[in-house]
């Protein structure tokens, strides 16, 4: 597993300051973040990955620092956003996928395989040549995931990845989240997710408030939001 090391972080939307001196190191296989809405759970996820720079302190992962050398950290960690609209860019389902792997010095062979193989794992071979928006919610989640996986990252940062999911879609893209071999990092609301994971924290106004094991910070949150 990645060690990933905040350092003394704080970071602010104008006058909103979203996280103040959060200091944390993660290193367990499954790692659920949990806090109501506006409190920085996201804005924290989305530092790992250099997707937010933060105005003081330090993210690392491994050791690199992700605001010097945020490219190498991203072939590491792959994100999955909350809308897969956000990050779907490519008309049909396997230009999508494919579209991870052209800058990772493959043959156009190995990028169809590796494609193909892909497409097969996440149930969306049949839609190969579909158009990639007119998917249904649940099959555009797994294209978004498909889509980062295929890229084999060590890291994977998911960002309320069910909120837009019906009941069903939901439970199964959990599922799949949980099967992942990959250190897994989990932003949700969706607590019974989070049930067998290894480590939860409690983000509060911008703070950690609770950090431990899922039953102890679930329980917390819980009375957190009565």
């Amino acid at each position: 597993m990645a060690t990933i090391a905040f350092d003394s972080i704080s970071h602010a939307f104008g006058e909103r300051r979203v996280l103040q001196d959060v200091s944390l190191t993660l290193t367990e296989h499954r790692i659920g973040i949990v806090g109501a809405n506006g409190s920085g759970k996201s804005t924290l996820v989305r530092l790992i990955n250099g997707l937010i720079t933060p105005q003081r302190g330090r993210v690392s992962v491994d050791g690199v620092d992700v605001s010097r050398h945020a490219r190498e950290v991203r072939r590491r960690v792959g994100f999955v956003f909350t809308n897969p609209d956000n990050q779907i860019v490519m008309p049909t389902v396997e230009e999508d996928v494919a579209f991870t792997l052209r800058r990772r010095g493959l043959s156009k062979d190995q990028i169809a395989e590796r494609t193909a193989l892909t497409l097969e794992r996440f149930g969306l071979a049949a839609h190969a040549a579909h158009p990639a928006h007119r998917l249904s919610g649940g099959q555009k989640q797994l294209l978004a995931l498909a889509a980062v996986l295929v890229a084999e990252p060590d890291v994977v940062i998911a960002d309320e990845p069910t909120t837009l999911l019906d009941a069903r879609n939901a439970r199964q893209i959990g599922e799949l989240l949980q099967s992942l071999p990959q250190q897994l990092i989990v932003v949700t609301h969706q607590l019974d997710l989070l049930a067998d994971f290894d480590r939860v924290i409690v983000i509060e106004e911008g703070r950690v408030a609770v950090d431990g094991a899922p039953a102890v910070a679930l329980d917390a949150y819980r009375a957190l939001l009565a």
